[in-house]
């Protein structure tokens, strides 16, 4: 691959708060970014330095357009149209390519993959009609194959007749029905890779999760020994080459008493590894433009021995006090831009550094409880 260059345009697909960040790292690199998305301007990738171009993900006319404006195009999150990057791949490179896409954005696809490239995950059940629910083992969790995040889109299921009915609710999409694992903890590794098969890993962290929503991650986990992080990395690396990454992908992870089982996949920067960009000598999102512009990965050492991230949802609006959460000088706020709050949307996030882990995360869950003290 050839380098694309500082000087050059980074076209994305999205314009959130992934999309906000990674034009941050870009901008700062020397790149111009231009994002391309049906929200209207200004959106959070926008207000942070991108040309906005507003247009459906399902108007190929004004995606190859878009194409043809930028050299390079990536995305920040999945449900994107594998179409969309078809059109746009046949004028630039387009990274993740689509079909890493199209394998992340379905569970059945995704799961297929895994097993294939012998990674262990939880069993499950492929449901194409009520009727692939009745033979199935319960309880277990019922997912839809496509569109679900931050716990949208699946249920917990206790007989064939509740997961009928969750079937029926979900509107008789494709889903995946999987067996319950019984995990110690919650973690990830982020992790990217280069056109050259060069891969840079961050430490496999620890995810504590809220009603399904990531609430805080802790760098590097405090219950992983060196031989969990030693083998958290091997299966991130396999995965990666296995898929043929050309970017940055999140790999969620159940650790269990018997090992690590993967649970997804998201081919992208990923909210539990926001705490980089304080806390890594390479951020996240300056890894990920490294990878798709060709040019060579970033150190992934941490600039302290912890770090902690603690998500800040529409929860703590409407008058949040940033004084307060500020007044302990270690910690980072970083906000999205976002024009509405709503409970349990993504708002922005604290990180903080410190000596073990416990400093750090005390440092962004005392910050935070601060922020939303006049609630």
């Amino acid at each position: 691959m050839t380098p694309i260059l500082p000087g050059a345009t980074i076209g994305i697909l999205g314009n959130g708060q992934l999309g906000r960040m990674t034009t941050q790292a870009a901008i700062r690199m020397g790149y111009n970014v231009a994002c391309y998305g049906p929200d209207i301007a200004p959106t959070p990738c926008g207000q942070a330095g991108a040309r906005e171009v507003q247009g459906g993900y399902d108007d190929l006319a004004a995606l190859a357009a878009f194409a043809q404006s930028v050299d390079v195009m990536t995305f920040e999150f999945e449900n994107v149209s594998t179409a969309a990057t078809e059109v746009a791949s046949e004028h630039i490179p387009v990274h993740p390519d689509g079909a890493v896409l199209h394998t992340t954005q379905d569970r059945i696809r995704e799961k297929a993959a895994l097993v294939d490239a012998g990674i262990p995950v939880a069993g499950y059940t492929v449901v194409h009609q009520a009727s692939d629910l009745a033979g199935a083992a319960y309880p277990g969790i019922l997912k839809t194959a496509q569109s679900g995040y931050d716990g949208k889109g699946q249920r917990l299921v206790h007989n064939a007749a509740e997961a009928a009915d969750t079937f029926t609710a979900f509107g008789g999409v494709p889903c995946v029905l999987e067996a319950l694992v019984p995990f110690l903890w919650e973690g990830s590794v982020v992790g990217a890779r280069n056109a050259a098969g060069d891969v840079a890993l961050y430490p496999l962290v620890q995810n504590i999760h809220t009603n399904h929503i990531l609430d805080t991650t802790l760098v590097p986990a405090p219950l992983a020994s060196t031989e969990l992080q030693a083998s958290a990395a091997a299966l991130a690396e396999r995965i990666l080459d296995s898929l043929d990454v050309i970017g940055v992908m999140c790999i969620e992870m159940f650790i269990t008493d018997d090992g690590i089982i993967v649970n997804e996949l998201a081919p992208r920067p990923h909210n539990s590894g926001h705490w980089t960009i304080e806390g890594a000598v390479t951020s996240q999102f300056e890894q990920h433009v490294r990878a798709v512009c060709g040019l060579p990965l970033g150190s992934t050492e941490l600039r302290a021995p912890a770090a902690a991230m603690a998500n800040l949802l529409g929860d703590c609006w409407p008058d949040p006090d940033f004084v307060g959460a500020l007044a302990d000088p270690r910690v980072n706020l970083h906000l999205y831009g976002k024009q509405t709050a709503r409970i349990g949307r993504k708002m922005g996030h604290l990180t903080a550094v410190g000596a073990t882990v416990r400093d750090a995360s005390d440092a962004v869950t005392a910050a935070r409880s601060r922020l939303k003290s006049t609630h």
